[in-house]
């Protein structure tokens, strides 16, 4: 079970990334995407498109590997690490699909070449040669020519619910802070953490 993110959580949230981007970060909003593949886990580096007190928003094939095994078991956790300003945060919590007004919108602000590309791709499964992708690709921006380009409907995005956030600052000898918030059902409990 989650929770809305407390107004002070998301703040925090706000002010690391923000600081990660105006430090250069070259892609602040990537993150390390843990989902559970059978007995084991399987993690990637994906972007983070939104977030908000409901919790953060990702878009992926619903056939690739990761759409899979969301769909299988619902939980996942993310990881953002910003190197430049020595700060991560660790998120972790149930998945949920976003609605389809979210995925149509998102996807129609894509640039073209990455909507043709979520057609082409048959993401996580064995492919040829690259020319069999590139010719997907020409085929589609044939079909495609006179007009947008729809959403396919094995493309959407996940919305992951926290019940868990952790805020990580580095410190001199490894004397790192520490912060985590966990939703214990009812509400928000924040604890330090030795380093």
């Amino acid at each position: 079970m989650s929770a809305l993110l407390p107004d002070t959580v998301l703040a925090l949230f706000n002010e690391r990334m923000a600081a990660a981007a105006e430090a250069g970060e070259h892609e602040p909003n990537a993150m390390c995407l843990s989902t559970v593949k059978g007995d084991g886990v399987s993690s990637r580096m994906v972007l983070l498109k939104a977030w908000d007190e409901r919790g953060f928003v990702f878009y992926t094939n619903l056939e690739s590997d990761k759409g899979q095994q969301l769909h299988t078991r619902p939980r996942a956790a993310l990881n953002f690490h910003w190197k430049s300003v020595e700060q991560q945060v660790r998120v972790e919590g149930r998945v949920e699909a976003v609605s389809a007004n979210d995925a149509d919108a998102y996807f129609a602000s894509r640039p073209r070449g990455s909507q043709l590309g979520a057609w082409a791709s048959d993401q996580s499964r064995p492919l040829s040669d690259r020319q069999e992708l590139l010719d997907r690709v020409a085929a589609l921006e044939a079909q495609y020519s006179d007009g947008p380009v729809p959403r396919p409907p094995h493309w959407s995005g996940f919305r992951v619910l926290p019940s868990m956030i952790e805020f990580w600052l580095g410190g001199s000898s490894r004397l790192h802070d520490r912060d985590r918030y966990t939703f214990d059902g009812e509400r928000w409990q924040r604890s330090r953490l030795f380093p």
